[in-house]
């Protein structure tokens, strides 16, 4: 006879495993951009986000800019004149602005009621038929029209939960999804001052080439462009520039003569690497 079976309270359980699908492996890997809650709790002011009148520069200089990029072609390829155009987490308006015409519509999405006020009042001197909507993607999905064309620029590395995300993009495209990033996280340039002045090394991934491994895996026909351009904020000034950094260091104004020399030693460096992925919505592909 057999040994009797052993008390199923007694064997000790598996460990749990973390889930390997893409989405999880973004979803931790951005986790661990994190900063140390000690460091966060002695900043002098938050870290996060931007002043409206950098993003009123990046869209003038967008418009302005003769040369084409992928980001570019591949909307203006699915978009129709008088079309329509989404642009979620629309900033100043630098990536639907330069698509008018052909577009007659743009919609912008953005949590800051400044931004939309700064991208409302640029359609509105253009005399670009628009209007807005305040709030988190994809939470504010629901009450968003959809368009041709759906633009998603520099907004993913902000985004854990990227599946809800893009399926949300997708749903709302009548043509095509257009989604720009940088190459590598966009604060990876300040991860030798981070080393200089906390001690601390900053994650390398995620990585564009992770956020087009999510967006296959849920069956999009993913296509995808490198191309490489100068930020805007290098037109910023170096005092300009160190009041940033110091900010996204959670430091204070007595560090700034050291990372002052760091930036003017390291220049500008050669133009942003950025990916551009697209894709048209499966259901309605031949459309």
């Amino acid at each position: 006879m057999w040994p009797p079976a052993s008390d199923p309270s007694e064997v000790p359980a598996a460990p749990a495993l973390e889930p390997d699908d893409a989405a999880s492996r973004w979803r931790r890997h951005l986790e661990s951009w994190a900063i140390p809650t000690d460091i966060l709790q002695a900043a002098p002011e938050s870290p996060w986000g931007f002043q409206p009148g950098r993003f009123d520069k990046a869209a003038e200089a967008a418009v302005a800019d003769p040369d084409s990029t992928p980001s570019r072609t591949s909307a203006l390829e699915r978009l129709p004149t008088g079309g329509s155009v989404l642009d979620v987490g629309v900033g100043g308006g630098a990536a639907s602005l330069p698509l008018c015409p052909p577009a007659g519509q743009l919609v912008g999405v953005d949590e800051s009621e400044a931004m939309l006020r700064s991208f409302g009042l640029a359609a509105t001197r253009r005399r670009i038929r628009h209007e807005v909507f305040v709030g988190r993607w994809p939470d504010v999905a629901p009450a968003a029209p959809e368009a041709d064309v759906v633009v998603c620029h520099h907004v993913v590395y902000n985004v854990a939960d990227l599946v809800p995300f893009l399926v949300a993009l997708t749903t709302h495209a009548r043509r095509r999804v257009v989604v720009e990033l940088t190459e590598r996280h966009p604060l990876s340039g300040l991860a030798p001052l981070w080393r200089l002045i906390h001690g601390l090394e900053r994650p390398i991934r995620p990585i564009a080439s992770d956020a087009v491994e999510v967006a296959s895996e849920l069956g999009y026909d993913v296509q995808v462009a490198s191309f490489q351009r100068s930020s805007p904020w290098d037109l910023a000034s170096i005092e300009e520039r160190v009041v940033d950094a110091r900010r996204r260091l959670c430091v204070g104004s007595d560090r700034d003569a050291e990372i002052g020399a760091y930036l003017e030693a390291a220049g500008t460096g050669e133009p942003r690497r950025l990916v551009t992925m697209w894709w048209d919505p499966p259901e309605r592909h031949g459309s």
